[in-house]
Parts: C-alpha cells; structure tokens; sequence
C-alpha cells in the first residue's frame, strides 16, 4: 500500500527486555503514528520512540496488531527480521493452570489481565489492601471511574483476575478483612520481578540504541571451540522451527523453554538468562516416555553457538539419541568417541581414573573419568568437554553420562577438530597456552584404566 501519510514506523525487538518492541518514528506527521500507538497503549520513551511492554510477554502479537492498523490508515511500517520472527512464532505456556483454555482464549484471559495492571500503572485503579491466600497474591482495590466501583482482586502478572465486585469500598474492605485478616496488609503488593522488568524496559535502556544500529568489527575466525556464545534462543528457535516432531513448551514464569520430540522419549530444556558458567541447556534420552533416564548431557551458558548447533542436528537425525542400555562402557566405545581427536593428533594422558584429550595448543579438551563410567545408572557426569585457559577455569563445559551415544561423542569431537567459526574481537584475547608434544592414545590404555576403576 502507498502510504498516504507522511510517517513511518520501524518496529522493533528491545534491546534489553526480551519479549517488549520498540516504535522508532519519522516523518513530518510522525505524530498521527505515536497517537494510534499511544491510544494502544504503547508508551512514549523519548521524542518520536514509544514501548510496547506487557505482563503476558505477548508484546510481538499486539505489535503485528498495531502494524496492521498503521498500515490501514496509510503509515508505512517496517518490522524487522528478528522481531518478525517473534511474531511468527506459536508457543504455549507449559503448567498454565487452566488448561481447557484454548490458545486464543489464553490470550483473552491474560489481556485482560493486562488491563488490570495498566489500570494500576495508570493511578485508575487504587489498591487499598493485599494479602497473601498461601497460593497467590490477593487485593481488593477501587477504581476511580467506573462509577467507583470496587474489586476483589486474584492472582498475579497475566494471571490476575477480578474474582468479585462490591458497590462501596468499606464493603469491599469488610469482606476482604474478614477473609484475610491475618495476612492483611494495607496497599499494593510489592512489585513482581515481571512488573518489576516491566517498569524498567520503559525506562532503563539506550534510547539511540533504538534508533540505529551500531556499526561492528569484523569478527576473528577461530577454532568453533573459542567462537562467541551467540543467541542460544535464536539457535533454539530455528532448531525448533525447522524440525516439526519437537514441540516447544514453556513454563508459567518464561524462565524456561522445553522441545520435546513427538516420541517422548528424548527432552531438551533451556533454561534462559543463565550465567555463563551455570547449566543453560539439559538433553535428556528415555527408553520409553516413562521409563528412567538413559543418559543426560548438559552445557554451561557460555557454550559456543556452533557447537550446541552440532549437537542439535545430531539429535535430529532421527534416531540420534538411542543407545544400548545395560551394556558396559569399554574401550571400543571410548575409542569411538575421541578418534577424530586421535586422528587430529590432540596430546592423550592418563592420570588414575582420569584420561584426557588436550587439543595441541592446550586451550580445549576432553575428559574422560573410568571411574564413574561403571556406574551408569546413576547418570553421572563421565565425559566434560571444556575450552578456555585450562580445565581448572574453563570458559564453558558441556557434561554428558555413561550412555551418552559414542555417535553423538564423536560428532562433537570431530566439530571441536575441524569446525570453525566467529568471535568478536572484544573477546579475543585469551591467556597465553602450552605447547604439548603430540601423542596418541591406545587401545591398551583406554583398556588399563578402565580395569583400573573396576578394581576400585
């Protein structure tokens, strides 16, 4: 469509809050956009740019609404790729507790929701006590139009509902007391850490960061091993997106997103905002979808994009994730794993249970622990795979158990030999690292220390 006026309005993702978007205008009738986005409930932040933040993290689907109404009243609208993105994407609130709801109707509950936190954000709605029923957050409040009318509130964030109504406040106030007396406490809750991010993702970021996009180096190629973390729920996205037999859950708080393949027996969690050096990623395998565990892997939240990428599309080949259970961990499947680190000529040492794969520059490897490897029934944590100054401070570790398929071993190993990838030059430098002499391993070594451990 030929815009008709002259404005235009470039959507966008906020740079720090992760589901709110961001309007950047222009354009000599600039306003006429501001105030259909105003009256949406888009909050201006500085001249010509407004916020879209809600407690029901469906910022994308009302921002596509708005840009469908710009668009009929003859505004121009660009929306970037990675906030179409968002707007393109389907999920469903893992746990929600009410689950006869539909989609859509989930979305009508929490918008509503909605109204009532903006009703208090807006001074229209005037808490005078809350409480705590040992569940939720309850409050009873009145508003200041609405003929004055009173309310009995439950529930928190894009779960909060008016559960009653009553014509006077001292009405409202007599049965909430009478209900709540002994947890009754006089004004609004305290903020939850959703509202909580919610006010400071109207306030707290870089305006000019909205507006332009900061011009970068080019990056530094290195071993996949030292590339950057990148943007694990983007790479978790596009896996999800182009491999139908996961589903993606996610929990009531949006802390955590689960893909679980359509056979149940193979579960990925990712858990979001994590320390770098904190597990962000679990894949676990079943034999059937309600038997144990038959082998568990994790990665910290500085593991390298590309290589969670490897071990993504190995998971979905089919049948990726099987293996034999109750068959013992030897040397023919250890051997399996590291050979493309053998081939590679990465220094191999055994050190009691331990049997290592340092690569020859000494900043990445494999470690291998007999010891655990006879107990495969615990899950225990038998391989790491590591990469920065040493194994004592790794930049990043990914853990995997007993049974943790050798294919799926040897697939990493041979990405951390080969695979190359980018990293920014901020975080280029790293410590100087040994020069070790290059060795082989042996199958008469991997067999030695594993009868080592049995004996143990």
């Amino acid at each position: 469509m030929t815009s008709s006026i002259d404005a235009h309005v470039r959507l966008d993702t906020h740079p720090i809050h992760p589901s709110a978007v961001t309007a950047v205008l222009a354009g000599t009738q600039a306003h006429v956009a501001q105030l259909g986005l105003e009256a949406a409930d888009w909050t201006a932040v500085a001249d010509n740019v407004l916020v879209l933040v809600r407690i029901d993290r469906e910022e994308p689907y009302w921002a596509k609404d708005a840009a469908k109404h710009l668009s009929a009243e003859g505004i121009a609208v660009e929306i970037t790729p990675r906030l179409q993105e968002a707007m393109d994407e389907e999920w469903t609130w893992a746990n929600y507790p009410m689950p006869w709801c539909t989609r859509s109707e989930i979305r009508e509950v929490s918008n509503q929701a909605q109204k009532i936190h903006d009703d208090i954000h807006h001074g229209q709605l005037l808490i005078r006590a809350h409480a705590h029923d040992g569940h939720t957050t309850v409050a009873v409040g009145t508003y200041l139009h609405r003929g004055g009318k009173s309310v009995y509130l439950h529930g928190e964030d894009h779960l909060r509902q008016i559960a009653d109504t009553f014509d006077s406040p001292a009405q409202a106030l007599l049965a909430f007391e009478k209900i709540h007396a002994a947890e009754m406490r006089p004004g609004p809750a305290p903020l939850t850490d959703t509202e909580r991010a919610a006010t400071e993702a109207r306030s707290g970021f870089d305006v000019t960061a909205a507006k332009t996009e900061p011009s970068r180096p080019e990056p530094d190629t290195v071993p996949v091993y030292l590339a950057d973390a990148g943007d694990h729920d983007a790479l978790l996205d596009a896996f999800l997106d182009a491999h139908g037999e996961f589903e993606k859950w996610r929990t009531w708080s949006d802390e955590t997103t689960h893909a679980i393949h359509e056979s149940q027996t193979l579960r990925i969690e990712r858990v979001h905002e994590t320390p770098a050096h904190e597990t962000a990623w679990t894949v676990a395998a079943y034999e059937t979808p309600v038997s144990d565990r038959m082998w568990v892997l994790t990665a910290t939240g500085a593991t390298p994009a590309p290589v969670l990428e490897e071990l993504l599309n190995h998971l979905a080949d089919g049948d990726g994730w099987d293996t034999v259970i109750g068959a013992p961990v030897d040397e023919k499947m250890v051997t399996a794993a590291t050979q493309p680190l053998s081939d590679a000529g990465w220094k191999h040492t055994v050190d009691g249970r331990w049997m290592r794969w340092t690569s020859p520059t000494g900043d990445a490897g494999i470690q291998f622990d007999a010891f655990t490897a006879q107990h495969p029934s615990q899950n225990l944590a038998t391989w790491t795979v590591w990469a920065g100054a040493d194994p004592e401070r790794p930049a990043w570790t990914l853990t995997a158990s007993p049974h943790t398929p050798s294919s799926l071993l040897a697939d990493l190993s041979e990405s951390l030999v080969h695979g190359t990838a980018t990293r920014s030059p901020q975080t280029a430098g790293r410590e100087p690292t040994k020069k070790f002499a290059v060795t082989s391993p042996t199958a008469q070594t991997v067999t030695s220390s594993l009868a080592a451990s049995r004996r143990r």
